[in-house]
């Protein structure tokens, strides 16, 4: 069920309905919005009465939600989540740029692919210190040691760190290294992981998996949001289909379909939705021209000599093209996204 309080509703009034809900033995979720406040109702196993709301002070409605989501979804939050990320956001104005190596190899790889990045504008540093490969024999990572490095990268560079967590126990160091959770497209049903993300007091950014349906990639994000932490960026990585000139299928028509039903931003990454470097800038600016309120690249400065996805990554000087090229496009894009409506269109 949803609450939706009135225009002017007071904090106080506010409160008060969520005591309301507790008080019920179930979980509230305030959401406050531009306009009003609404606040989502989870842990019910039965269906509620509405009265039990609609006569309390400042509660304009209460809505039953038929949704199988309840707090991504838009009845709860008209307005687009902004996500901050240490001195970055993902979802507002600025087109969010997240790029780095896949795996963390070394300090001076990580440095010098930092200081490309640095120099470009971007403000959000992705790098893998946990990778879960394939093959077993494959690099694994360099662990604490890789986010070590990395927290040596935002300290020099001013870049805030995205990086991925296996585990719960990955969680507790990113929390002590990092700015930002990864949740990778593997994981993406690993609910366990989701949950402790969920009591992280960290932004997460949650990959689709590798054959995940709309429905399945939101209810993930659901389970993080419903233990308090709202702050979730939903990231399209290409699923796996029959196709065999890439490496995946990076569907773009994810963004407009989780625009119609959810707040929260989404990016894409043309990197593992591709697995092929010459096609990574190419959809990259698809994925800004359908909306995309970002983009996570990978990038290395010798991509033939890298420990994981060599195939797949940029090298400094592409990388550099591809930020300008996005940006012109986004230049375009942005305002256009503001005052487009189909009145519009119809008179165009």
């Amino acid at each position: 069920m949803l609450i939706v309080m009135k225009a002017d509703a007071t904090e106080s009034e506010s409160r008060g309905v969520v005591r309301v809900i507790q008080d019920l033995g179930y979980r509230a979720h305030p959401m406050p919005g531009a306009t009003r406040t609404a606040i989502g109702i989870t842990g019910n196993q039965v269906v509620l009465d509405t009265t039990h709301f609609e006569n309390l002070p400042g509660v304009a409605e209460a809505i039953r939600v038929s949704k199988p989501y309840k707090l991504i979804s838009l009845d709860m939050r008209p307005e687009k989540t902004i996500v901050q990320v240490g001195n970055a956001t993902i979802g507002g104005d600025e087109l969010a740029i997240i790029a780095g190596p896949c795996a963390i190899e070394s300090r001076e790889q990580a440095f010098a692919v930092a200081e490309a990045v640095a120099r470009s504008g971007a403000r959000l540093f992705r790098g893998g210190a946990f990778k879960p490969r394939t093959s077993p024999y494959a690099f694994q990572g360099l662990g604490e040691e890789g986010l070590k490095i990395l927290s040596e990268v935002r300290e020099i560079y001013d870049l805030n760190i995205v990086t991925e967590a296996l585990d719960e126990y990955g969680v507790d160091l990113i929390e002590r290294y990092g700015d930002m959770i990864q949740i990778g497209a593997r994981n993406m049903q690993n609910f366990s992981l989701l949950r402790r993300a969920g009591r992280s007091h960290l932004p997460v950014l949650l990959k689709r998996g590798l054959s995940a349906t709309l429905d399945e990639w939101l209810l993930a994000a659901e389970y993080i949001m419903i233990e308090g932490n709202y702050q979730v960026v939903l990231c399209e990585r290409g699923v796996r289909t029959f196709a065999q000139h890439t490496r995946n299928t990076l569907d773009l028509a994810a963004v407009p379909a989780v625009r119609q039903v959810s707040h929260l931003p989404v990016v894409i990454d043309p990197s593992h939705g591709t697995g092929k470097n010459y096609m990574v800038t190419p959809l990259a600016l698809a994925g800004v021209a359908v909306g995309a309120d970002g983009l996570i690249i990978e990038v290395h400065n010798q991509p033939e000599r890298a420990l994981s996805d060599g195939a797949q990554s940029l090298t400094l000087e592409q990388y550099n093209q591809l930020v300008y090229e996005v940006k012109s496009i986004h230049r375009v894009i942005a305002p256009l996204s503001d005052v487009f409506s189909p009145a519009l269109a119809y008179q165009i």
